[in-house]
């Protein structure tokens, strides 16, 4: 049996869950206030493995999200991949923190042009859009939010925990927002399990998470799409 561990821990949620066969099997996480991923996501991991009665050594992978995200959340939850992937001689793969979203949300919104948004603080997201057709129409960037921003992918669904700072800003727009379609690690699933089919797995030793703010200033979304033109 083809058991994958997943750990999603870019965001506030601490989300942990387990695939067999790139079916979802079990799954714990909490959206508690402050990051309590050095609490919780052990002792998750714990739990899920004991529902579905299987050692760690029945697992033939780690998945995690990969970035961008919360430096403290994303260091955490790749620090702990890594341990168990060395401990146990298994393969790492990493996932997208927004491409994780956008699988969650094509599942609730199919054939719409989806916007995942992470939260930067402030009026700062990091996002991706990905179209109906699920090509991405613009590349993980990290953006200052405005009244108009994005206004040329409209009509969209913006999601993550990014969005809830836009439901006054963007009342009057073609734009659907859903604060509840959050981070987790479900959404690396089918992800994942395509990955592991195709050997596209990471060099444990090497590996490190996508931070992108820490090397990228937010700037005006208008400015960054205008620079792609």
């Amino acid at each position: 049996m083809n058991y994958i561990l997943h750990l999603e821990t870019s965001t506030k949620v601490c989300s942990v869950a387990l695939s067999k066969e790139g079916k979802l099997v079990q799954k714990m996480e909490t959206s508690e206030d402050g990051y309590v991923h050095g609490e919780k996501l052990t002792l998750f991991i714990q739990d899920v493995l004991a529902k579905e009665g299987v050692s760690p050594k029945s697992l033939k992978a780690i998945s995690v999200a990969s970035g961008p995200g919360s430096y403290t959340g994303l260091r955490i939850g790749v620090s702990t991949a890594k341990g168990l992937c060395f401990a146990l001689d298994i393969p790492l793969i990493a996932i997208d923190s927004l491409c994780c979203l956008f699988e969650l949300g094509k599942k609730v919104y199919p054939n719409q042009t989806i916007i995942p948004m992470i939260d930067a603080r402030r009026m700062e997201v990091f996002s991706s859009v990905f179209s109906k057709e699920e090509d991405v129409l613009k590349n993980i960037s990290a953006d200052i939010l405005e009244e108009e921003s994005y206004a040329e992918f409209e009509p969209f669904v913006a999601i993550g925990d990014g969005v809830e700072k836009l439901k006054e800003l963007w009342k009057d727009r073609k734009v659907t927002i859903d604060s509840s379609l959050i981070a987790s690690a479900e959404g690396q699933v089918e992800l994942a399990y395509a990955k592991f089919l195709a050997n596209d797995l990471e060099d444990v030793a090497y590996f490190e998470p996508f931070y992108l703010k820490d090397f990228v200033v937010g700037i005006s979304t208008k400015n960054a799409l205008t620079s792609k033109q």
